[in-house]
């Protein structure tokens, strides 16, 4: 998510897949502890009929073997990636769908926490994760935001861009204009994403120019986040730039909420990789740029409102 852990840098995100013979509708959610899984349990070996995918091939025999590709999300960055009547939908799960038909496999989603979507990713959890998550270098070597080493970090394939943007009550009580205008306020944000990192560097800005930092309020999950704006204990929320446009448009049936001024710091969401799976990564970014150019990565986008986002071509690691 952005400014938004990729995920909210994560991502959110805040691109999920149907194998070539599997419908969305199959994304379907199961209790397991305190995370959501997505996806039926009969995964199966992959039949012989599948090989015809156009990318099928270049996968990692693991995958080819399974037919299935795990992916850790945080599923409350709509339109990125959400729950609906049980199942996961959004941006990603329809990208995904999309690179599944250029794969022939099935991506599987498990949604948790944002701030461990990179620690399960390493683990073996998960094979990507895929959850808005903003591409930068402190990801990619494995920094926390003093730049000490976390571990390994990730590689990215990059399939979306995206910026911060700041959204405040429907009507804008306290007149915010821009982030600048939140020095000595209280901002709400959720924990361990890129727009919190944001929120830092102008709280930062603030006290360098003589003004007062910002109030930082940091929350588990965005939703906690946007409760405090909603009833204002928060002048203002920061997010990514299309879940801030979505939620203006959706929460309160567009009654809530508001985008104040414009998104800043635009840079690349990007699907995680673990670095020694540079085999999957390397198809991916093939997938992407196969579904750039057949249309059907537009389409999901135009879908979700999403087009602003749009890109020419996948990246590996293009994030700064």
């Amino acid at each position: 998510m952005t400014a938004s852990t990729l995920c909210r840098t994560a991502a959110k995100s805040r691109i999920a897949a149907a194998c070539a013979v599997a419908v969305a509708g199959t994304l379907l959610l199961t209790a397991c502890g305190d995370q959501t899984d997505s996806g039926s349990a009969e995964a199966g070996a992959v039949s012989a009929s599948k090989s015809g995918a156009p990318l099928f091939d270049k996968l990692p025999e693991k995958y080819r073997k399974s037919g299935v590709i795990k992916v850790g999300t945080n599923a409350e960055y709509a339109p990125m990636e959400s729950v609906e009547n049980g199942t996961i939908v959004g941006v990603d799960p329809d990208i995904a769908e999309a690179l599944g038909k250029q794969l022939g496999v099935k991506f599987e989603f498990t949604s948790g926490s944002f701030d461990g979507l990179i620690t399960a990713l390493n683990t073996g959890r998960h094979d990507v994760a895929m959850s808005s998550i903003t591409d930068n270098k402190q990801r990619q070597e494995g920094l926390d935001e003093n730049g000490k080493k976390l571990g390994k970090g990730v590689d990215f394939v990059d399939y979306f861009l995206a910026g911060t943007a700041v959204y405040t009550k429907k009507g804008n009580p306290e007149g915010i204009g821009s982030i600048e205008d939140l020095c000595g306020r209280t901002a709400a944000v959720q924990r361990g994403t890129t727009y919190e990192e944001a929120l830092k560097k102008q709280s930062n800005a603030c006290t360098e120019g003589g003004k007062k930092a910002v109030k930082i309020q940091s929350f588990e999950n965005d939703t906690e986040a946007q409760t405090r704006v909603k009833s204002g204990g928060a002048v203002a929320g920061v997010n990514d730039y299309p879940v801030a446009v979505d939620l203006a448009r959706k929460a309160g049936d567009g009654k809530d909420f508001e985008v104040v001024g414009e998104q800043v710091d635009a840079g690349p969401f990007g699907i995680a990789v673990n670095k020694d799976n540079t085999e999957l990564r390397d198809v991916l970014k093939e997938a992407v740029d196969a579904i750039i150019a057949d249309g059907s990565y537009q389409k999901v986008l135009d879908k979700w409102g999403a087009a602003t986002g749009a890109i020419d071509k996948a990246a590996v690691n293009g994030g700064k």
